[in-house]
């Protein structure tokens, strides 16, 4: 079974490794949509994959690196494939089973990662 969860966060960023004419070049922000997706058996007793409170406390840590700040003072070549890859990282080294995760930095175009 598949669960997921939803949040956004906003944040500024800067592509330092494209033309300095491309309008990403320059400092800029986005309202990032993440959504995070987690694999497992359904507990018979809990009846559920993983407590939502149990993912929601794994993401949070890591939405206040970012939320309201620069991403490039953590992630230098701040890509969205950039973000779902450190993301995806901290939240294995969490140890919960992330099968999907999905950043939309606009309502057209993000990136995601899928196990």
């Amino acid at each position: 079974m598949r669960i997921f969860f939803e949040d956004t966060f906003d944040a500024a960023h800067w592509l330092p490794n494209v033309p300095v004419d491309h309008k990403c070049h320059n400092l800029h922000g986005h309202t990032y949509r993440i959504r995070i997706e987690v694999d497992g058996p359904v507990g018979l007793k809990s009846g559920w994959v993983i407590d939502y409170a149990e993912l929601k406390a794994a993401w949070e840590p890591i939405k206040a690196v970012f939320d309201h700040k620069c991403i490039n003072v953590v992630i230098p070549n701040s890509t969205c494939e950039n973000l779902v890859e450190f993301i995806w990282d901290q939240l294995i080294d969490a140890n919960l089973p992330v099968a999907k995760i999905e950043i939309r930095e606009t309502a057209h175009c993000g990136a995601y990662k899928e196990a």
